[in-house]
């Protein structure tokens, strides 16, 4: 590992360290619930997860559209990059992560992968996915100064996760069919 300035690489290790050592103690702790506690667990963590991620999907997009406005070489456009990467990488990925294995978990320990509103949110659950992809792949040509879009652009996509949001929710407390 390579020596950051001012001994960083010390204090991503020792993180690195802590993050795991909480997983695994995490993991183990879940292991050994019983069925109804573990579910609940489960749950939580996943309407945790889904709100961090939610939050992310609906940020990412309002910085994007105050990226546009300033010019690529400014210090305000490299603070809103370094935004974009953190959010996008240390909020939004981690929580999609844990929404989708929670989420996975559930619809087989519980529901068996079966109901046609289970398949029709797992479906939303791709589409927005697919935004979380796009959207890191704006997060990086932004950083790079080559701006996608403009902030009509942004404003209309901020509204795509909102729209999936609502049918997912929809499809888990209704579920229609």
């Amino acid at each position: 590992m390579t020596e950051r300035p001012g001994g960083a690489s010390g204090k991503v290790a020792l993180r690195a360290f802590v993050a795991f050592a909480v997983l695994v103690a995490g993991a183990i702790t879940f292991a050994m619930l019983d069925a109804g506690n573990r579910y609940l667990w489960l749950k939580a963590l996943h309407v945790i997860a889904v709100i961090s991620w939610m939050a992310g999907l609906l940020y990412l997009p309002r910085l994007f559209i105050y990226h546009v406005a300033c010019p690529a070489d400014s210090a305000q456009a490299a603070t809103f990059a370094t935004m974009e990467r953190r959010l996008y990488r240390f909020i939004m990925t981690p929580a999609m992560l844990v929404s989708w294995a929670a989420g996975l978990t559930i619809a087989y320990e519980v529901y068996g992968f079966a109901g046609g509103w289970l398949h029709a949110k797992l479906a939303a659950v791709v589409c927005l996915t697919a935004a979380h992809i796009y959207f890191g792949k704006a997060v990086g040509a932004f950083s790079k100064g080559a701006y996608i879009g403009t902030d009509r652009y942004w404003r209309i996509l901020n509204e795509v996760p909102t729209i999936l949001m609502i049918a997912i929710v929809v499809l888990v407390v209704v579920k229609p069919f």
